[in-house]
């Protein structure tokens, strides 16, 4: 081999090596490159998933009714009209329209009942309105520009002060409905009228604002007459005082004709009324300012109602927290752990709702039948606690005849959704209401008015709280046949009795 052939094989294998060599740097370059392209591709989806949840929680925001959410009881003695002004409100808001109003009037006048046809919207079961009393708590919405709202449509009637306490329990603003026909207020506001038990109660079960509206200021017995209104209004602030209500501050006084729509939607025509300068309900309730509540909080809500549809269907009213669909939480005291499947808030299908919201919530893994009203569905982090012993904080208001409060003392306790039997095992000390400071003496008994702090037990676990913690959960009132004997708070839970 002469020297160039010599040559040109060295500068092939040159060649060759230095393909080698380029060829293992591509592979180092491709593999690199790889591994880059999957970081990156990595990093892509686990911001799509970042965003993805934001939109969500975006959606979840958007989804969140942009007014705000009230619930309004309207209480009041039986026959002062709050069936008939609810069910305006109803007509006036565009709920209901003129032919079915002609359909309730002539219902009405067939019953030789005329005037009751606005209540028929509200109280729609035969019952009622053979007997023109409501029975049940009934239930409607309306909308205003700022608000939307849940009536809650009491009963008057004393024999359904239970279902009452079970419609205020969910109200945060009460509308108690005065008649100003001659002596229809004298009979509520008496002893033994439902005017004064149902400020009492709506009082203790955590209304905390109250507008009282006068009613029937139409009748010709009263004409729009400033002086009874004023004569209404002088004998029912130191009443609401005595309550524990602040009358500057969280109370209202308005007249109206629920029966005729005068003063409700629009305010009332100075032809009608001359010395009326004041809001109209519309207004006043739009301008009722309830304190907020946490929707981050722990989920609490307490079961007033089940059924079954396509599982197992519970009702209530968010009291904290938030629920969404896939939710897992946990029914008290049974402990029943269940997935939420649907969450409604009036008639609509929402994907998430937050407190203050009357809610119908679809479970699974619990059965319909091993649900009770009062039972409370909660987080799974932080369930409320389950007891059979706790420690209150009661007043006294009116013991029936000769009876003296003492340990021993058995009643009826109302609590949130809760109605149990309950005994008084221990008074603890009594509190003077001056100082609001604990007596010193040994407390064996106590009579009307006294404030006093004892221990309670009843017969099966309920869900309750601290009154410091969750006052809509830790307030109670104490019946004895059929008659409110005491107001409380709950001040310490024996956990071991659970």
């Amino acid at each position: 081999m002469d020297i160039d052939e010599k040559k040109i094989v060295d500068i092939e294998e040159e060649i060759r090596s230095l393909q080698l060599d380029s060829a293992d740097t591509t592979e180092m370059i491709d593999s690199k490159e790889v591994v880059h392209n999957q970081a990156v591709e990595v990093e892509k989806k686990v911001k799509e998933k970042e965003n993805s949840a934001l939109d969500d929680e975006a959606a979840f925001e958007k989804e969140l009714p942009k007014k705000r959410h009230l619930n309004v009881v309207f209480i009041g003695h039986v026959d002062a009209g709050k069936s008939t002004t609810g069910g305006q409100i109803l007509f006036l808001s565009g709920q209901v329209d003129d032919r079915t109003i002609q359909k309730y009037e002539k219902e009405a006048k067939d019953k030789s009942r005329e005037s009751w046809y606005m209540a028929y919207i509200m109280d729609t079961n035969e019952e009622e309105r053979v007997k023109g009393k409501t029975v049940e708590v009934g239930r409607a919405h309306f909308e205003t520009e700022m608000t939307r709202f849940t009536i809650l449509d009491a009963p008057g009637h004393k024999s359904y002060v239970p279902n009452m306490i079970s419609g205020a329990s969910q109200a945060d603003v009460g509308v108690l409905v005065i008649s100003a026909r001659k002596g229809e207020f004298e009979t509520g506001y008496e002893r033994g009228g439902q005017t004064r038990e149902h400020v009492q109660l709506a009082k203790t079960l955590g209304v905390s604002k109250l507008l009282v509206v006068v009613n029937k200021m139409d009748d010709p017995t009263v004409n729009w007459s400033k002086e009874r209104y004023d004569e209404i209004e002088s004998k029912m602030t130191p009443f609401l005082k005595l309550s524990g209500y602040n009358v500057k501050k969280d109370v209202q006084f308005l007249p109206i004709s629920g029966l005729i729509g005068t003063n409700m939607k629009t305010r009332v025509d100075k032809s009608v009324c001359s010395w009326w300068g004041g809001p109209c309900l519309f207004e006043a309730l739009d301008a009722t300012e309830i304190p907020q509540r946490d929707p981050k909080g722990p989920f609490r809500m307490p079961i007033i109602d089940k059924f079954k549809d396509m599982g197992t269907v519970v009702m209530g009213k968010v009291e904290s927290g938030s629920v969404r669909e896939g939710d897992s939480m946990v029914v008290m005291p049974n402990k029943a752990h269940v997935k939420v499947l649907a969450v409604f808030c009036d008639e609509d299908k929402v994907k998430r709702a937050g407190p203050g919201e009357n809610v119908r919530v679809r479970l699974s893994g619990v059965e319909e039948e091993d649900i009770l009203s009062g039972f409370v569905l909660s987080s799974i982090s932080r369930p409320i606690p389950s007891v059979s012993e706790f420690e209150a904080q009661l007043q006294i208001l009116e013991l029936l005849d000769n009876a003296i409060f003492t340990a021993g003392y058995k009643a009826v306790l109302h609590i949130h959704a809760v109605v149990e039997e309950c005994e008084i095992v221990e008074l603890l000390q009594q509190i003077d209401p001056k100082t609001k400071k604990p007596m010193k003496r040994k407390v064996l008994f106590v009579k009307n008015g006294a404030f006093v702090v004892c221990r309670v037990q009843v017969n099966n676990l309920i869900c309750i709280e601290k009154f410091s913690d969750f006052p809509q959960l830790g307030r109670f009132t104490l019946r004895t046949e059929g008659k409110t004997v005491a107001v409380g708070k709950v001040t310490g839970l024996n956990l071991s009795s659970a």
